[in-house]
């Protein structure tokens, strides 16, 4: 008797440092959605000095990141996790690596607002920038919620809306080459908005990068590398 209660201790205690890792990973997330917002908002505005500040911030997803993955390791020190334990370990350390490079990506847009906010505006206030900015802004909350929430079913359909954010940054890329050779003027900011646009679209990528992670925490396949039609049937069985 005395064995089993301290091994339901010992449980919740595991249990309880999980949990508190998870609701670090969920912080981590929500501060890299607000970089992310306000970067896009010094480029819509032309606020440099919002730009600088996203820039100046970085720091902090660093040093959490680096936080959450010392906790991780001390985890598996102590408790030695196997099976799904492990896994959901496992994803959240490939997590909040994700999350530190969507950190990047808004730090570069940062600065790059900051730099064309000093140049001719467009009069469309980069509308298109702007749309992007809201597909992979919804993909990452989506991403995190699904994460949260242990949502598979989520996760798929987040991944699915990548390619929509694929697509807007190639017909953006289109129009960018042909605004450069109508107006050699152009070319410097043309070229700041087209690494605008990559950073937004690489943002999308480590979302769908997560929701991966969330498929691989709930059913223990890694689909990283699989056809998404084939991923989703695989997902179907198994909740069958």
């Amino acid at each position: 008797m005395e064995h089993q209660d301290i091994s339901h201790h010992w449980s919740r205690r595991f249990n309880a440092e999980l949990e508190a890792v998870r609701s670090n990973v969920m912080a981590m997330g929500g501060m890299v959605e607000e970089q992310l917002r306000r970067a896009v908002e010094a480029l819509e505005k032309g606020d440099s000095e919002l730009g600088e500040e996203v820039v100046r911030d970085d720091h902090k997803v660093n040093r959490l990141e680096v936080s959450i993955d010392e906790e991780c390791s001390r985890i598996i020190a102590r408790r030695q996790p196997t099976a799904s334990d492990l896994r959901l370990i496992m994803a959240i350390i490939k997590t909040i690596t994700d999350l530190e490079r969507i950190g990047d990506e808004a730090e570069k847009i940062g600065y790059l607002a900051s730099r064309l906010a000093s140049q001719e505006r467009p009069v469309d206030r980069y509308r298109a920038l702007r749309h992007i900015g809201e597909l992979v802004g919804s993909m990452l909350h989506q991403s995190l919620d699904a994460f949260a929430r242990l949502d598979p079913g989520l996760a798929m359909q987040v991944m699915r809306e990548d390619k929509a954010v694929d697509e807007e940054y190639e017909a953006l890329s289109r129009q960018a080459i042909t605004l450069m050779m109508e107006d050699p003027r152009s070319i410097r900011r043309v070229l700041d908005m087209l690494w605008v646009a990559r950073a937004l679209e690489r943002i999308g990528d480590h979302a769908k990068n997560i929701c991966e992670y969330v498929v691989y925490m709930v059913h223990g396949k890694d689909i990283r590398h699989v056809d998404l039609d084939d991923a989703e049937r695989q997902v179907r069985n198994e909740n069958g």
